[in-house]
């Protein structure tokens, strides 16, 4: 028969590792949720929304390494001329560390027509302001190969 307080013990030791999954089943809706309003922000065609999600430190990976804010904003400025466009994204799983502090968010990237062309995979760091921000971003293209024999 448990005593009180070893039931008290456990009872607060189960309480606590509940508290800890849904705190980290909350932070990964909030990832979740800048994923989606950082892409949004590609097809409102806002670049200044889109630098709002783009950590000061932020490194992208494409032809070149982008590197700061800056940088990315300048070298994404590309995507945002014209009516349409070009890509967009959404992210299909996110998870999130114990601590609370980084996450990686990843999913299809698509072409205008729905097709996917590709995938990402962005690292976001919860900031001192409460707010998520990418700070390593990269994608990589759907690979046509046929297996090999």
């Amino acid at each position: 028969m448990m005593r009180p307080l070893t039931l008290g013990l456990f009872a607060l030791a189960l309480l606590s590792s509940g508290a800890r999954a849904q705190s980290r089943d909350s932070l990964a809706q909030q990832v979740r949720e800048s994923e989606r309003a950082f892409a949004a922000t590609m097809a409102a065609r806002d670049l200044r929304a889109f630098g709002t999600y783009v950590s000061e430190e932020a490194l992208f990976y494409g032809r070149t390494v982008l590197r700061g804010r800056d940088s990315v904003v300048a070298g994404w400025a590309r995507f945002f001329h014209g009516p349409t466009a070009p890509f967009s994204w959404e992210p299909e799983t996110v998870d999130v560390l114990e601590s609370g502090t980084l996450a990686l968010s990843s999913g299809p990237v698509r072409d205008p027509a729905g097709k996917i062309v590709g995938t990402f995979s962005s690292v976001w760091r919860r900031e001192g302001d409460g707010r998520w921000r990418v700070v390593f971003d990269k994608g990589c293209n759907v690979c046509n190969c046929t297996p090999a024999p």
